[in-house]
């Protein structure tokens, strides 16, 4: 059951309990405002699931700033408050030293591809 959900940001696809949000490289110079719909739309997406699995999926994004890295860890607490989890797949070097910085890297799974996070995620 794929339900794809677009902005100029983020492309949301549905797959039963499974969520991915797929990052474009519009993200990188995103607006205050427009950050805080997609939060809004995604943490709906989240809630209506009783265990969520949310994969973000980083590979046509070079950099993100601080607000996209709040939006992250939002979406991170509710999955793991509902029995959830959370990966990120395709993370560019720049991305990851990122989270390296913040400790976050440890925090979640990092996977180079997009399937590579599904197949981990629904084996679990």
């Amino acid at each position: 059951m794929n339900s794809p959900l677009s902005s100029d940001a983020f492309t949301i696809e549905r797959h039963d309990d499974l969520i991915v949000i797929s990052a474009t490289p519009a993200l990188e110079t995103l607006e205050e405002g427009v950050e805080e719909q997609a939060a809004q739309l995604i943490m709906g997406l989240v809630s209506d699931l009783e265990s969520p699995l949310l994969i973000f999926d980083l590979s046509q994004v070079n950099y993100f700033g601080s607000m996209f890295l709040a939006l992250l860890i939002r979406c991170w607490k509710l999955a793991i408050a509902r029995g959830g989890t959370m990966a990120l797949a395709g993370v560019s070097d720049h991305a990851k030293e990122l989270l390296r910085l913040t400790s976050l890297d440890i925090v979640w799974p990092i996977y180079a591809t997009k399937r590579e996070a599904m197949e981990a995620l629904l084996s679990d």
